[in-house]
């Protein structure tokens, strides 16, 4: 992006809406049949991009163009996805000219979270269906605005939270909802791994064929660091949102989907919110809590969400990773692999495994049949929503009490000003 296409960022980006408003493909999405293919393009190729474009290949889609500002991913995830579709896949590291490809029907966004939404709102606007990655957005906010777009440019928006397409998850949801596990008075969602150090190299100049500014877009200006690069950018609050919204936000889309079952998506948010932890296994240069507990109170239950970064065990539910249900008559626990219920007494009374389920060929059928997703963008939003939350209270050092009906902190200005954020300009957030 050169310094005049940053100086028309905001200008393109903001009246997309508007100059697309002629072209009738916005409002006339292609009719598909079952066996048309699906033309897709890639922004962001790294680790999860990759592995889900690969996935949509293999489901029947096209990934016509790869976007990354990575030279060296565009050579080796383009081939890789050449070799896999027999097909030559073109190259861009301008998202624009992603957008403005009237062939391509879909777009998958697989870069930093900090970029989601300013490549999500234009790419609505652009009449593209979108496969975006968790989490949805860096803000509440964010999160509303690429909602409102998706509904008001009909666009079917899937978030990367796969769980939602697993038949084994459905089916434990479904016995949630049952009322079989009596009155629920706990939900938990956990993540125990064990985080390496990433120590604290200097800073340094950009790896060559890489456009820094562009990947900074509206984080801070700061200078090169590897540490704030390559998969380790999740650490850092310009580029990410922690471990709770890099893995935990998994595990809470689970104990949102149950919460949801009973109470309705429109009443599936907490009124008040407790984060405490901190940086207490490795001193190195990372800015995020690697152990945490937050409390989200419903007033008649409570979700818990536990970080543990520094070990992999976990003897109570017998699960690095998961969420469960506790009630007063049974309690059901999700892992990465199947779902057990045990009784009152602690008994395991029985196990369903995994079925299977691809949440690359929901979003594909959904972009042909014009259906909501499984893990449709207002779900999405509202699991990260509970990530956002964890957050605020932990940057806050206290409770935050939350209106639901709202989605705002009441007269707490201090919570409130984390529903936004600043954008470097000329990268600000588009207009919906």
């Amino acid at each position: 992006m050169d310094t005049e296409n940053r100086r028309s960022f905001v200008r393109k980006a903001g009246v997309a809406s508007a100059v697309a408003a002629g072209s009738s493909f916005l409002w006339n999405p292609r009719a598909k049949g079952a066996n048309d293919r699906v033309v897709l393009a890639l922004i962001g190729g790294r680790n999860q991009g990759r592995g889900v474009a690969t996935r949509m290949i293999q489901q029947g889609a096209e990934i016509k163009t790869l976007c990354d500002l990575d030279d060296a991913i565009i050579r080796k995830v383009g081939a890789e996805l050449e070799k896999a579709q027999h097909k030559s896949v073109s190259s861009t590291k301008d998202f624009r000219r992603v957008l403005d490809d009237k062939d391509i029907d879909g777009v998958i966004i697989a870069t930093p979270d900090h970029w989601h939404a300013l490549i999500a709102l234009p790419g609505c606007q652009a009449g593209k269906d979108l496969y975006l990655e968790k989490p949805v957005s860096q803000t509440i906010h964010e999160g509303h605005l690429i909602r409102d777009a998706a509904r008001k440019y009909n666009r079917i928006v899937q978030v990367g939270t796969q769980r939602r397409s697993d038949e084994y998850c459905k089916s434990a949801i479904e016995y949630v909802a049952s009322g079989k596990l009596g009155k629920i008075c706990l939900v938990k969602a956990w993540h125990s791994q064990v985080r390496e150090t990433i120590g604290r190299p200097p800073d340094a100049d950009p790896p060559a064929g890489i456009d820094y500014d562009v990947w900074l877009g509206p984080a801070p200006k700061r200078p090169f660091n590897p540490n704030r690069f390559h998969y380790n950018w999740r650490f850092f609050w310009d580029y990410g949102n922690s471990e709770i919204g890099n893995q935990g936000v998994h595990v809470l889309d689970l104990a949102m989907w149950g919460i949801q079952s009973i109470r309705g998506v429109a009443n599936c948010l907490p009124k008040r919110v407790s984060s405490n932890g901190g940086i207490y296994w490795l001193d190195d240069a990372k800015e995020v809590p690697d152990t945490q507990v937050v409390a989200y109170d419903y007033k008649d239950f409570m979700l818990v969400w536990e970080l543990r970064s520094f070990t992999k065990s976990r003897p109570i539910e017998n699960a690095e990773f998961g969420a469960a249900f506790y009630g007063a008559e049974r309690s059901l626990v999700i892992d990465p692999s199947s779902w057990t219920v045990y009784s009152k007494d602690g008994v395991a009374e029985h196990t369903v495994k995994d079925s299977g389920g691809s949440h690359e060929k929901s979003f594909l059928n959904c972009v042909k049949s014009r259906q909501k997703p499984n893990a449709d963008i207002e779900l999405g939003r509202l699991s990260t929503t509970l990530c956002h939350l964890g957050n605020i209270s932990h940057h806050l050092g206290r409770d935050v009490v939350f209106d639901p009906s709202t989605e705002t902190f009441g007269d707490d200005s201090a919570a409130n000003a984390y529903l936004t954020k600043q954008y470097r300009s000329p990268y600000e957030l588009p207009s919906v």
